[in-house]
């Protein structure tokens, strides 16, 4: 789920024609439908009942139009050396931009994702097809449940971008949750997440005291008025066992064509406000995004 850039976020390829017409189909999760992209051959939004999921560039791979997704881009570019290949866990498909992504940027590497809309995963692979090259195995399975059946320790990454109906399902956003993720990753590895949240953010607050609760290594990237609470946005949170490079983040973040801040460390503590962290007993989906929050 993502809130769309400004305008100037995205550049056209001049002299090549884009696609003409939406396709719309009705998936497990509601309407999805894939918006051509007017600036970019063969690129895609895809939206689920009119809130934005993923964008696509087939001719481009690398090319992220979502804010989010960039900084998702950039963490993944960071835990390990340039080219290296990874093995990645990617909780929420959508279109699977990230999968392509670390496909295209670390050939060689191995990733697993895991989906519950089978139907949207059909109309995906039917209209915007992985290249046959890449090692991306697509799973149908609730997200928590999928990734009870990876192995301890198989993953570098593991990157969770859920919704349903615009909200990080409960059972999503627990210390049990975050357990699991912990054991498949590593001991280096690296957990992220798209969160969204809105005034007076004690969705984000809680998460990052529930995700403290179980790694060391903790920083969020945000849009600057997203952390100071004047609007709904999304937030992308790394948690690591070992220390990130926040420095190098912090910079690409910041540089970014729509550009966000990077906290971490005590600053990210006290922003905390002393929220409690979330367990399996007491946990409730992230809130509802307000009306007008993609227009």
């Amino acid at each position: 789920m993502a809130r769309r850039g400004a305008a100037g976020d995205r550049k056209g390829r001049a002299g090549r024609a884009a696609p003409e017409s939406n396709v719309s189909e009705p998936v497990d999760g509601g309407l999805a439908e894939l918006v051509p992209d007017r600036e970019r051959r063969r690129a895609w939004t895809l939206t689920i009942d009119g809130a934005p999921q993923s964008h696509v560039d087939l001719d481009d791979p690398t090319y992220l139009s979502f804010a989010y997704q960039r900084r998702i881009g950039h963490i993944a570019d960071l835990v390990a050396p340039a080219g290296q290949p990874l093995h990645v866990v990617h909780l929420g498909g959508g279109a699977f931009t990230l999968a392509r992504y670390i496909a295209a940027t670390r050939p060689r590497s191995t990733q697993q994702v895991v989906e519950v809309d089978a139907a949207l995963v059909q109309l995906v692979r039917r209209e915007l097809p992985l290249d046959p090259q890449a090692r991306i195995r697509v799973r149908s399975a609730d997200a928590r449940a999928g990734l009870g059946k990876i192995q301890d320790g198989w993953a570098d990454l593991v990157i969770a971008d859920v919704f349903g109906g615009a909200r990080t399902p409960a059972h999503l956003t627990s210390t049990e949750f975050l357990a699991e993720v912990r054991r498949v990753l590593k001991p280096g590895g690296s957990y992220v997440a798209n969160l969204a949240d809105g005034p007076p953010l004690a969705h984000l607050r809680a998460q990052i005291a529930t995700a403290a609760t179980v790694f060391p290594e903790l920083a969020l990237a945000a849009d600057p008025a997203v952390w100071r609470g004047r609007r709904f946005g999304n937030a992308v949170l790394l948690a690591s066992g070992t220390a990130p490079e926040t420095a190098r983040l912090t910079r690409l973040v910041a540089t970014d064509p729509h550009p966000g801040r990077v906290e971490h460390g005590r600053a990210l503590v006290d922003f905390t406000g002393g929220a409690a962290p979330v367990h399996d007993a007491d946990a409730r989906p992230s809130p509802a995004p307000p009306p007008d929050a993609f227009k």
